[in-house]
């Protein structure tokens, strides 16, 4: 589907191009927070990455995945604007999308697993948060995240053996500060 709108828009239907912004906003927003951890410039490089994809469009040649492609945009830009802006904090977000809960308590137990998901993401490092999540969260194989990030395979192998390492470890200390503060 989507080599038909990059197709409709190098061909200069300037429309087509809402299908991409359409498709992707989520994810797009996902990467750029797991790396800048700040929902604000996350916003700012989801709107400078889309304003990029359509002004480069014509250089794409489809050797990858429109989204692997626009993914890679994300996370440059992303890392761009980290180093400059220095930021490290995160707002909540849900990072995990779920089937529709069949009662208030799943609805429960889903907000809150979501929001320790966050919280252990957001102390955790930009590039094993990022890692994490386009890995097992958004499932994407090796190969695309390797396309994405230009991370060799052994590095991406690294920094998810590390990320899963210190994600568990985040997780029990707020779990923990959690069960301190309800004793």
């Amino acid at each position: 589907m989507d080599d038909i709108y990059v197709r409709k828009v190098k061909e200069g239907d300037v429309e087509a191009f809402r299908y991409f912004v359409r498709t992707y906003q989520h994810m797009a927003f996902s990467v750029a927070i797991s790396v800048v951890k700040d929902a604000f410039l996350a916003e700012e490089v989801v709107q400078e990455a889309f304003m990029n994809a359509f002004q480069k469009i014509a250089s794409f040649k489809g050797q990858s995945k429109f989204s692997t492609w626009l993914y890679r945009i994300i996370v440059n830009l992303a890392f761009r604007k980290l180093n400059k802006e220095k930021k490290w904090q995160i707002d909540s977000m849900d990072v995990v999308e779920e089937v529709e809960p069949t009662s208030a308590l799943d609805q429960l137990q889903d907000d809150e697993r979501k929001h320790y998901i966050n919280e252990a993401l957001k102390v955790m490092p930009s590039n094993e948060s990022l890692a994490l999540r386009l890995f097992y969260l958004e499932e994407l194989s090796m190969e695309e995240l390797i396309a994405i990030t230009g991370w060799s395979l052994s590095n991406v192998k690294v920094i998810l053996h590390r990320a899963r390492k210190r994600f568990y470890a985040a997780l029990n200390t707020l779990l923990e500060n959690e069960v301190k503060m309800i004793i």
